[in-house]
């Protein structure tokens, strides 16, 4: 294991578990090819942000992420 994905895994680790089975099911998508085809052209940009993120070790605060969720329920 790279130790760019240690540090995805860490980071994962300290996710709620629902959230931790939210990037499960994306990550073995991923790894299955399903998700790479799904991409829209106009939203890769912003995925390459978020890896050009990841890279840099910038993760949002466990603040920021429960607000994100709580966007999607209104």
């Amino acid at each position: 294991m790279t130790e760019l994905l240690e540090r995805a895994m860490e980071a994962m680790r300290q996710m709620p578990a629902a959230e931790q089975d939210s990037m499960a099911q994306a990550i073995l998508a991923v790894a299955r090819g399903a998700a790479l085809d799904e991409i829209a052209t106009d939203h890769l940009p912003f995925v390459l942000e978020g890896l050009a993120q990841i890279e840099r070790s910038e993760f949002a605060t466990d603040e920021e992420v429960a607000e994100a969720f709580r966007s999607f329920e209104k």
